[in-house]
């Protein structure tokens, strides 16, 4: 999907979030209403024609940075294995107006959510953070509940960055790989509430998945939403490994750091956990 003038439909965009969403579900990792899915858009998107009706939406930070920009959301007690068949209902589509405090939230006449989601805010902070920073013209979020990351975040040992990575990232090139900064952690803070948006903030300038202790994960991407879907799942087949390991008392090794560092060199890797 190219992210440069032409861009691509609006159509082409929600279906990757209705993809994304289906593939967390397939993955275990948005039970019921867990979990949502935003993306910024830089440019101006027509979406009238998928969300016709409007209404005023305020937002909790002024954002002028974002001025003039849309971010589509998920809505609260929606499930995300439900956007790929009826986006309308599931979607709605924030355009931040030029006073960046106000905004106008356009929804379709099949939705069925009251608001957007709790960790909107959030959202929000990151997608900002994310353009000040690089001055991105898209950028995508998943939040996701994969259940042996979210387990490993129970123990104490792995809320340390360098454990959880060193042992999470050992058992294929392929995480190594694909997360050479590694998965963040941050320690439990309440789901929706400014310290978690703070926090989240902050540890996704260094990392592009964090784990939140005891709720779940973050990823991003300014490529695709299923890119950053593909980072949860990268990451939680290295949690699903290392907890078969604990049950199987520990008999496996995993990748050695000599075998690790032998894949960066070969495929020109820069990483620091190993």
């Amino acid at each position: 999907m190219s992210l440069t003038p032409p861009y691509p439909p609006l159509s082409e965009f929600i279906a990757a979030m209705g993809e994304a969403g289906r593939r967390l579900s397939e993955i275990s990792a948005s039970e019921g209403s867990a979990g949502n899915i935003s993306c910024y858009f830089g440019w101006e998107i027509p979406v009238a024609d998928v969300f016709p009706e409007a209404e005023p939406f305020t937002l909790t930070d002024a954002v002028p940075e974002l001025a003039g920009a849309t971010i589509i959301a998920t809505g609260s007690g929606r499930r995300l294995r439900e956007v790929f068949q009826a986006p309308e209902a599931n979607l709605a589509a924030v355009t931040i107006s030029a006073d960046s405090v106000s905004a106008v939230m356009h929804t379709s006449p099949k939705r069925l959510f009251a608001r957007l989601t709790s960790e909107f805010n959030s959202h929000l902070a990151v997608h900002r953070d994310r353009v000040v920073q690089e001055g991105t013209a898209f950028h995508a979020l998943v939040h996701a509940q994969p259940v042996h990351l979210t387990y490993l975040s129970h123990i104490a040992r792995y809320q340390d960055d360098a454990y959880l990575n060193q042992h999470i990232l050992r058992w294929e090139p392929e995480g190594m790989c694909q997360i050479p900064a590694g998965v963040g952690f941050i320690p439990f803070a309440v789901p929706g509430s400014h310290e978690l948006m703070q926090a989240n903030v902050v540890k996704l300038r260094t990392h592009q998945i964090v784990l939140w202790a005891k709720h779940g994960v973050m990823a991003r991407s300014d490529t695709s939403v299923k890119k950053a879907c593909d980072l949860i799942e990268y990451a939680e087949t290295g949690a699903l490994y290392e907890y078969l390991n604990l049950t199987n008392h520990g008999l496996a090794e995993g990748l050695s750091r000599e075998e690790l560092l032998r894949v960066c060199e070969a495929f020109g890797m820069q990483q620091s956990i190993f």
